[in-house]
């Protein structure tokens, strides 16, 4: 693995009991990448996104993040991670935006630490990178759920990591939002040099926001930059998929 490459998995394989889920996948994420990671319901997206947190080990292949196999991964300070968090948040979780916000530094501060200027100073950049800034007062149970995904993120940024992995983040996001949604992703990854991977259903987005496209299907089936998947045929990726499958692109 080159220094180069923010993320590299190495013919990785995994299964469940006698089930596979995962079979020989390898790919690369380059530094300042954003990745879309797509393929159907129990393709194995989740699965690889445990092994690249190192909450599964895989049977066979390796993991290396930031050039370190992931069994001697120790900066995990430079790894955040999204979840579906808002479509099951509990609304009456007592705690402002910057107080959420301000617990993504506890990790890497300590938890009974008294924030200085700088850190106080990181929360309301991270606040005003994803667009919250004049909700940063509000009790988050009182946000959409789009709002509080951003919030999530915001907390995910703080410690200014280098690689970001959010999973399905615009589930509970309305879709009226999704677009705007995708367009802070993009600006994360752009103006703030954030490394990306995002797993998502949303195909027609992949082509207009990401650089780079990994298809999974257990095998993987397709990984490349974002423009050489926009070529694929709709029968190319019907058979990637296991199914018929139209691709929609928001763009209007």
């Amino acid at each position: 693995m080159t220094k180069e490459e923010a993320l590299k998995v190495e013919h990785v394989s995994f299964r469940y009991e006698k089930e596979n889920v995962l079979e020989d996948v390898t790919f690369s994420v380059p530094k300042g990448a954003f990745l879309g990671l797509v393929g159907p319901n129990g393709s194995g997206k989740s699965t690889l996104l445990k092994c690249i947190l190192g909450l599964l080990k895989p049977q066979q292949g390796n993991i290396f993040l930031f050039g370190t196999p992931i069994s001697e991964f120790k900066e995990w300070h430079r790894v955040g991670f999204v979840s579906q968090k808002a479509n099951s948040f509990n609304t009456g979780f007592p705690a402002t935006v910057e107080e959420v916000v301000a617990s993504g530094l506890t990790a890497k501060l300590g938890l009974f630490r008294f924030f200085t200027r700088k850190e106080k100073d990181a929360v309301k950049e991270a606040i005003e990178a994803v667009g919250m800034t004049k909700f940063q007062k509000q009790n988050i149970g009182e946000l959409s759920g789009g709002q509080q995904q951003r919030v999530f993120i915001a907390r995910a940024i703080v410690s200014k990591p280098e690689l970001l992995i959010l999973d399905e983040p615009t589930v509970g996001v309305d879709v009226h939002h999704v677009q705007n949604f995708y367009n802070m992703l993009e600006e994360l990854n752009r103006h703030l040099g954030i490394t990306l991977v995002l797993v998502t259903h949303d195909v027609g987005t992949i082509t207009e926001k990401v650089t780079h496209v990994a298809c999974l299907n257990k095998h993987l089936y397709f990984h490349g930059k974002a423009a050489e998947f926009a070529e694929l045929q709709a029968d190319d990726l019907s058979a990637f998929y296991g199914h018929h499958l139209h691709v929609l692109s928001h763009q209007h």
